[in-house]
């Protein structure tokens, strides 16, 4: 997420550069986010390379996690926005546009190239508007934030992440937000294929939250011993320079795992039960649909899956490859077990 996984979560990268205006906690906590990031994609490249029996990052917990690393790291973009402008530590700076124009086209350009990389890569869910190329129009968009009153600024993120639920209970979206010209928008009815999807409805929302959060706490901050503090211990170093670099771990460390776990796929070979627990769940839908009764197609699902391995049909079933006599043999022992199983 193969149903690709969504969204794949990324560094916020609209930090500020190094300087008066720089929080080693800011770091810390964006290079903590990198680490959760570089798990999930660990459990999904596993997953992918059948290295293990399911791939949990497609699962429902984490595919929260995902939406959960991911919402960190835009609530850390808006915040370092306004660490950028000095955010009440140096009142009357203002933005520094030099270093925000030079970041802005790093983020803009690797977003290209990793939408340029998978229309070759995946050219059936290639990534077009990923966390990337959300970052870089949200640190636009997010400009006027910097200095709207907080309320109007409030009002606007909740707007924003409640703006999908409204409009599906409403039924009010036209299917023109369907064009594929306005699914960065986030507001059409259905879910691209893609790899990496991020679109600005909801997430811009939280980039305008962390913006209001930004605004609001480190004005606060100013004088607090928290502004000085600096990691000591090597894991709390390491984490502030991760979150002082964190565009480039973002597109070092995925293909760098996924070089590593390959090598290791291509010793090991699958994990014996990769397949399984999907297999025997399509079968169940499948077998209900139709008519059978769940206890039945339960049953069945479990006989078939041991017929098929007997048969050494399995690994042509899991890859989708069975030839014209394979699935004729399949066929027939699955009527077979769904007639033990007690079906008609």
């Amino acid at each position: 997420m193969v149903t690709p996984p969504r969204p794949v979560p990324a560094p916020a990268a609209a930090a500020p550069a190094r300087g008066p205006g720089r929080l080693a906690l800011i770091d810390a906590l964006r290079g903590g986010a990198l680490a959760a990031m570089a798990l999930y994609h660990l459990a999904w490249d596993l997953g992918f390379l059948r290295l293990t029996p399911e791939n949990v990052a497609l699962a429902p917990a984490g595919r929260g996690a995902a939406h959960a690393i991911a919402g960190s790291f835009l609530l850390l973009v808006g915040a370092s926005l306004v660490l950028a402008q000095g955010g009440g530590l140096a009142q009357g700076r203002g933005l520094a546009w030099r270093p925000f124009l030079a970041r802005l086209a790093r983020i803009a350009g690797a977003a290209a190239l990793i939408s340029l990389a998978t229309r070759f890569a995946f050219p059936d869910s290639w990534i077009f508007f990923g966390i990337l190329h959300a970052i870089a129009l949200s640190s636009v968009l997010a400009l006027p934030a910097l200095r709207a009153p907080l309320p109007l600024v409030g009002l606007g993120a909740a707007a924003i992440l409640a703006a999908r639920p409204l409009l599906a209970w409403s039924g009010a979206a036209p299917p023109v937000l369907d064009a594929p010209l306005l699914l960065f928008l986030g507001l059409g009815r259905g879910v691209p294929t893609t790899n990496d999807y991020v679109p600005l409805v909801p997430w811009f929302g939280l980039v305008l939250a962390g913006v209001l959060a930004g605004r609001l706490a480190l004005p606060r901050l100013a004088g607090m011993r928290l502004l000085a503090w600096r990691p000591r211990g090597p894991g709390g170093r390491l984490l502030a320079a991760a979150g002082r670099h964190s565009l480039a771990v973002y597109l070092v460390h995925q293909p760098l795992l996924l070089g590593l776990l390959a090598g290791l796929a291509a010793l090991t070979g699958p994990h014996p039960r990769a397949g399984q627990a999907q297999f025997l769940r399509e079968y169940r839908a499948n077998c209900t649909a139709a008519g059978g009764g769940a206890p039945a197609c339960r049953l069945a699902a479990r006989c078939l899956l041991a017929d098929l391995r007997r048969e050494g049909l399995w690994q042509a079933a899991e890859r989708g490859a069975f030839s014209p006599g394979d699935r004729a043999r399949a066929l027939v022992l699955s009527q077979a077990c769904y007639r033990e199983a007690g079906g008609p």
